[in-house]
């Protein structure tokens, strides 16, 4: 099992506890990691994204982070449909082995009476995700097994519905949702056809995650620097200098710290999300001869 954690956005020499302490206890909920292969990772990489992030069950890969806390009240439980498209849900769940559908419904009951969800999770879920309430974060279709996929993306906003999946039962509720965002490739020379215009460069937001001894080796202009070793002091305010509205362009050396970068910006709410394919070396091969290779 593979799992996604933001200990890929550390340099090997920082202890990403201190990622803990400054970044997570901004937010109610954790990245969220998975049980399905991510996207591919050098071993270097992938081995410092295991420890940080509880894995659940329901998801199959895919980080992501939020900052809304939990409504407060009553919930309910509905069998009405509320079919989403072009949609990310906030969803908080609770999972139970099949064998304990009697204890289900006896948590459904006291959810009913109003205890809340996140307190039953903390208590009886068997996902790791019950050390942080239940809370999975913001999911886009095709991150989750599809059973739980239909559940949330069809049950009303703050109604506890319940499903079942290979690995249980679920009672999982919808706290919010929003415009799905998008995360694309773009080729080194689609980019340097952009780069051309100078309109681009006042339009779009760049952002060049390689450290500092790098981006002195080889750069590209316009490309604001936040090194990863950073993360820690730049992630918190990503959005006081970055507009989540506007086109984001993300690139490293080979474009592998980027899409982590990329896959975080687009769980923080950025609508669009571009990774620069192969990095700045890709670059250099295939649009600009003249921007070093290192």
């Amino acid at each position: 099992m593979t799992r996604l954690s933001p200990k890929s956005l550390s340099s090997p020499s920082i202890l990403l506890s201190n990622l803990r302490a400054q970044f997570l206890p901004l937010s109610r909920s954790r990245f969220v990691s998975s049980l399905s292969k991510p996207p591919a990772f050098t071993p270097m990489v992938s081995n410092r994204l295991n420890s940080l992030l509880p894995s659940s069950p329901a998801l199959m890969w895919g980080p992501s982070v939020d900052n809304h806390r939990r409504p407060l009240g009553r919930v309910s439980f509905s069998s009405e449909r509320s079919v989403r498209e072009n949609k990310e849900v906030l969803v908080q769940h609770l999972l139970v082995n099949e064998s304990d559908l009697k204890l289900l419904i006896e948590l459904q009951e006291k959810i009913a009476r109003g205890v809340d969800l996140s307190d039953l999770a903390l208590e009886h879920s068997i996902c790791p995700s019950k050390e942080n309430g239940g809370m999975l974060g913001w999911i886009r279709r095709g991150q989750t097994v599809a059973e739980f996929e239909e559940a949330a993306f069809t049950a009303p906003l703050e109604k506890v519905v319940r499903c079942k999946t290979k690995f249980g039962w679920h009672l999982l509720q919808v706290l919010s949702e929003r415009d799905e965002c998008v995360l694309e490739e773009i080729a080194p020379e689609k980019l340097h056809a952009k780069l051309q215009d100078p309109g681009f460069l006042d339009e779009a937001q760049l952002i060049d995650v390689r450290e500092p001894e790098e981006v002195d080796q080889a750069s590209l202009p316009g490309f604001k620097m936040l090194p990863l070793r950073q993360f820690g002091t730049w992630g918190p305010v990503i959005t006081d200098e970055f507009d989540p509205e506007k086109d984001t362009y993300v690139l490293c050396h080979h474009g592998v710290r980027s899409m982590q970068v990329a896959n975080w910006l687009q769980s923080q709410g950025f609508k669009r999300v571009f990774n620069l394919t192969g990095g700045i070396h890709a670059y250099s091969l295939k649009a600009d001869s003249s921007v070093p290779t290192y």
